[in-house]
């Protein structure tokens, strides 16, 4: 989020640090629980708080857009966002309320009640939790949003800011890796900035690595990891080079995922924040798990980052495999980012039961054909039937199936009907 003046940071801070003799880490009890200062130890602070949009912070959305509650409107610049609690506070200056807070050396914890960023002190109807923990040069953040909404309502998917990593201006340059040939060294490329249009002024990108960075001019700054998470959004806002903690310009990143966000869910996320030269952050991030060779998604206890469209589900919890709603129009499956070469797997296999009998029709998205197309889908015959099965998918021979995939799109019968339905239990490229 980028604020209004009513937002500009008033408060007294209450900042809890901690410290592991590399990195120092401080937590605002009075803006929940956000990060608002990382620095080397006795280094300069690389957060920006410049409103209560910014900060290293957590950031959910659904819908209704507009959300309006009791009636309450939204600010009208920021109505277009829908339902969205973060932590810090909102675009009025209300700040969210710390429930519990517990500090180690070298770790913490806080538990707040989040307020939306649009709307006029109205606190979120979930919880948010964070542990955070120093390890070398990195910080490992886990997070958690438990909802209790009212409202049963299964939205749409959104993106998830997970989370929302705000820097200040001399870190202006965005860099991350966008190339065919990932955890080789090849070079990095910087993401140019653009001003802000209709869209906002962050440009969305996919990193096979898993990581992005905003540095400085001499290339040391802040790298972001997101495990197993390819698609990240950032950007530059304001005079490159310029400005301290309070100041308006900011650098921007977050990994960003599609997730539907239920009236009950409580939704896990990770990450790591990474201080040093990209030789450095780029070292650290190999270091850790890589995606693997070939996709496999388990539908055991939660979604595994799947959405839809026209389409929903019986809801969370999740018990073994996806019950699936198909009575609207054209109805599809989504898969999280991800990425695999297409000579590696060339079968996209699925179980299910209960799904009628039809035509359906899968797509695809590579690293440089991002969208969506009929130019990139097969058509498959669906057996229908109650009982457990497994239906494979050829891919390998089409023409346009090649190079980096990233996506992959399921339609399981060309229209929905009333009652229909299908169970999905697991889906993989073999």
């Amino acid at each position: 989020m980028i604020a209004a003046a009513l937002a500009l940071i008033t408060l007294a801070p209450t900042v809890r640090f901690i410290d592991n003799g590399k990195l120092q880490v401080g937590l605002d009890l009075s803006r929940g629980g956000a990060i608002t200062h990382l620095s080397r130890v006795g280094g300069p602070n690389f957060v920006n708080n410049h409103d209560l949009g910014r900060q290293i912070q957590m950031s959910y959305y659904s819908g209704p857009v507009p959300y309006e509650p009791d009636g309450k409107k939204p600010m009208p610049f920021w109505a277009g966002l829908g339902w969205n609690p973060i932590q810090s506070g909102d675009v009025y200056g209300h700040a969210s309320k710390v429930l519990e807070s517990k500090f180690e050396k070298t770790k913490a914890y806080v538990k707040c009640i989040p307020m939306h960023w649009p709307l006029n002190n109205v606190p979120g109807e979930c919880v948010f939790e964070s542990w955070v923990e120093l390890k070398g040069n990195a910080v490992r953040l886990r997070q958690r949003i438990t909802n209790n909404r009212p409202d049963k309502t299964q939205y749409q998917g959104r993106s998830q800011e997970l989370p929302a990593v705000y820097l200040n201006g001399p870190w202006h340059k965005l860099i991350t890796y966008t190339g065919d040939a990932p955890y080789t060294n090849a070079p990095t490329v910087e993401i140019p900035k653009r001003p802000w249009d209709e869209n906002g002024p962050w440009t969305t990108f996919f990193t096979p690595e898993c990581w992005s960075a905003l540095v400085d001019d001499n290339g040391d700054g802040v790298g972001v990891w997101s495990p197993g998470n390819p698609r990240f959004s950032g950007g530059f806002v304001g005079e490159p080079g310029k400005g301290g903690t309070l100041d308006g310009p900011a650098g921007y990143i977050s990994p960003i995922k599609q997730e539907i966000l239920d009236h009950n869910i409580a939704f896990d996320s990770e990450c790591a924040l990474i201080v040093g030269s990209l030789a450095e952050i780029r070292k650290w991030v190999y270091a850790q798990p890589k995606l693997p060779k070939n996709p496999s998604w388990t539908f055991k206890s939660d979604r595994q980052g799947w959405h839809y469209l026209n389409a929903t589900d019986t809801g969370w919890p999740i018990k073994n495999g996806l019950n699936l709603i198909l009575e609207k129009p054209d109805p599809y499956l989504v898969s999280p980012a991800t990425y695999w070469l297409a000579a590696n797997g060339g079968t996209l296999a699925m179980e299910v039961s209960g799904e009628p009998q039809s035509i359906g029709q899968v797509f695809w998205t590579r690293q440089d054909a991002p969208n969506f197309s009929p130019e990139r889908s097969v058509a498959f015959r669906s057996p229908g039937g109650d009982r457990r099965h497994v239906v494979r998918i050829p891919l390998s021979q089409h023409a346009d199936y090649r190079g980096a995939i990233t996506q992959i799109r399921i339609d399981p019968v060309p229209n929905g009907a009333p009652g229909q339905s299908m169970k999905v239990y697991r889906v993989w490229l073999e």
